[in-house]
């Protein structure tokens, strides 16, 4: 029988041709694609592949705000202020090296030897970490801000980022304490990363001061948001809405730093400094907690937290007063007569020596052929304990260290702290030196000899003292021979002022002091200032009772003409100086005065001293009565300059040596 049929062709034939037809479109196809693919791969290759890997998810770091610094009643010393850098990321900038870097030199006046380290940087981060920005230029004027803005359409890979700058706003007030700012170099890069930091390339850290000691807590903690951006860096808005909420992970602030000082208090003792250079410090008596520091010349955290030039740099090196130097730790000097008290328990200590015991002063004290000469030549007679100290006989103290020897004298010292650091931290700071016998066996041509103790008694030869050292002595005479470790911050807060560590007062030791030997002491002290013959009498406070020493600290041996303090070379003056405390009956504060080069104790040193005590208790009186003002307030500068080196060189006019210590 025949096979059906279906008009003229069998269902055999049929499925054939459908098979034929199904085959052709297929390689058809298969023509097309491998067309499409030649296109791709091989004509616009190079094209597309770059496009392929331009379009990803690109972090974007959310930079946290850095900690302000505040003083004791929340004014603010330091903040931020809104600046912008320049970036240039390597793996967005095409013809980097041929349009993109000269045009930036040329906008920004790169200097050659800038732009080479541009240019090496994009280079090394080609190869290493193509993503990461490189700082270009910080800071931007509005200029340099403007003449970017205008020509982004030509600087494929470059960013303006908004990053905040820090501002001391005190000037040169405090700028020991509170430090400054400058970038990361690599080897802190690597080392503080490799520890868990997470620095970039054009971060700042902290130099110096507060800015150093609390890195850590000042900096906070980076966020991050994603981005999908395409070849040139830019973001592709479209792309960024499918990450939703999750593309952000925000930034967590750093702490505040709360000092312990008084900007009050600080202006007050800026204002009544008069030396060039110097330090003052006023420290609770019963806390170590400072409430004032002076150091004298300082120097412009600003200008080196920024674009600083090398000419600027090579001023502030060649400096004849050295600004850099923290004359508060950092420095040490003959402490003069502020040393006799030390002395004096040495004396009172050995049990050779009582408040009573009379030495007869005729102008100096003879030793193996050589004298030492006392401040007023003709002598001051017969004179006690009690009288040495007020009239700031030397003599007394000359025979003190001929019968004690250094070693009392030396062990006195170094239980108040002299001879080491005092731990402040916050500070460099040197141990200062309280020489002994041994110590001159080791560094003196010839070794020991009993006029080295006679110099030291009085606080001349080897002694050195830093004023920070000098303060903690006699703060821990006022409150009865508790030495404390020197504090400048009371707490770090968070954003919202809520506490997150407060640090309490910290005892480094209680100095063994016979009570009526200290009673003695602090009974002479206020002889100084408060008796006619005192060497600070003309500077007493009216309403307070001081007790104090001042105290005039030979730099040059002196010739057999005493000169008066103008008619001698700046850097040849004696340091004058001022050590107290107050009230005497019941001290709270301990005040020293260092007036480098500033000529007599008792009329260059203690007028500044007691301008400060009496600003301290005004200031008590005036807290119990008025309510304190709303805290973070922004500080505005109102001290007038500080006095220069040339007017210091320049000063002319009779200055009285009647009272020289």
């Amino acid at each position: 029988m025949a096979p059906p049929t279906l008009g003229n062709t069998t269902p055999g034939r049929e499925l054939k041709r459908r098979f034929l037809f199904l085959g052709l479109a297929m390689v058809g196809g298969m023509v097309i694609l491998a067309m499409q693919l030649y296109r791709l791969q091989l004509i616009r290759g190079e094209e597309y592949a770059a496009k392929s890997v331009a379009n990803f998810v690109k972090e974007v770091r959310l930079r946290a705000d850095r900690g302000v610094i505040k003083d004791v009643r929340g004014t603010i010393l330091v903040d931020s202020r809104p600046s912008f850098d320049a970036f240039i990321t390597p793996a967005f900038c095409t013809q980097c090296f041929e349009q993109v870097i000269p045009q930036l030199a040329a906008l920004l006046a790169l200097d050659p030897e800038q732009r080479q380290k541009v240019e090496d940087q994009v280079r090394a981060a080609r190869r290493s970490a193509p993503f990461q920005p490189i700082p270009v230029r910080v800071d931007l004027t509005r200029d340099e801000l403007d003449r970017l803005n205008a020509r982004r359409d030509i600087l494929d890979g470059v960013e303006v980022v908004p990053v905040p700058h820090r501002n001391y706003r005190a000037g040169t007030v405090l700028s020991h304490v509170l430090g400054y700012m400058n970038e990361i170099n690599q080897d802190e890069l690597e080392r503080l990363n490799a520890d868990g930091a997470k620095y970039a390339l054009g971060d700042y850290i902290g130099r110096r001061g507060l800015e150093r000691y609390f890195e850590s807590r000042l900096r906070g903690v980076d966020g991050v948001r994603k981005e999908v951006v395409n070849a040139r860096g830019q973001t592709i808005e479209e792309l960024n809405d499918m990450l939703g909420g999750n593309s952000v992970v925000p930034p967590e602030a750093g702490g505040n730093v709360v000092l312990s000082l008084d900007m009050r208090l600080q202006e007050a003792a800026e204002q009544a400094f008069p030396g060039v250079a110097g330090a003052v410090v006023a420290i609770d008596v019963h806390t170590g907690f400072i409430r004032a520091l002076v150091s004298r010349p300082g120097f412009d955290p600003n200008l080196l937290t920024g674009r600083i030039t090398p000419a600027q740099l090579a001023s502030l090196a060649k400096d004849p007063l050295q600004p850099m130097i923290n004359r508060v730790a950092a420095n040490h000097y003959s402490p003069g007569s502020t040393f006799k008290v030390v002395s004096a328990l040495a004396a009172y200590k050995s049990g050779l020596f009582r408040p009573e015991t009379v030495v007869n002063c005729p102008g100096g004290y003879t030793l193996g052929g050589h004298t030492w000469r006392c401040h007023k030549d003709s002598g001051h007679g017969p004179v006690a304990g009690r009288q040495a100290m007020q009239y700031s006989c030397n003599t007394w103290f000359y025979k003190v260290a001929d019968t004690i020897g250094l070693d009392p004298i030396a062990d006195m010292g170094k239980s108040l702290g002299l001879g080491s650091p005092t731990g402040i931290g916050v500070l460099a700071e040197v141990p200062g030196i309280m020489p002994t016998p041994e110590y001159h066996d080791r560094l003196s041509p010839g070794g020991y000899s009993k006029g080295m103790a006679l110099n030291s008694a009085v606080g001349q030869g080897d002694d050195n003292v830093t004023p920070l050292q000098l303060a903690l002595v006699y703060a821990s005479l006022a409150n009865g021979g508790t030495l404390y470790k020197p504090q400048l911050v009371q707490r770090i807060e968070d954003l919202d002022g809520r506490v997150i560590e407060a640090f309490q007062p910290q005892v480094v030791r209680k100095v063994d002091i016979n009570p009526a030997h200290l009673k003695a002491v602090i009974d002479s002290l206020m002889a100084v200032v408060n008796e006619p013959g005192g060497t600070a009498y003309r500077q007493r406070l009216k309403d307070i009772k001081v007790a104090g020493k001042t105290g005039t600290a030979q730099v040059v041996t002196l010739g057999a003409v005493r000169l008066k303090t103008h008619q001698m070379e700046f850097f040849s003056r004696h340091h004058a100086w001022l050590a107290s405390f107050a009230p005497a009956e019941a001290p709270e504060i301990a005040v020293v005065v260092l007036n480098e080069h500033g000529g007599l104790g008792g009329s260059d040193a203690a007028p500044t001293g007691m301008a400060v005590i009496q600003k301290y208790f005004d200031l008590k009186a005036q807290d119990e009565v008025s309510p304190p003002p709303r805290a973070n307030q922004p500080y505005t500068p109102t001290l007038p300059p500080a006095p220069d080196l040339e007017s210091a060189i320049l000063s002319r006019g009779a200055i009285s040596t009647d009272v020289v210590d």
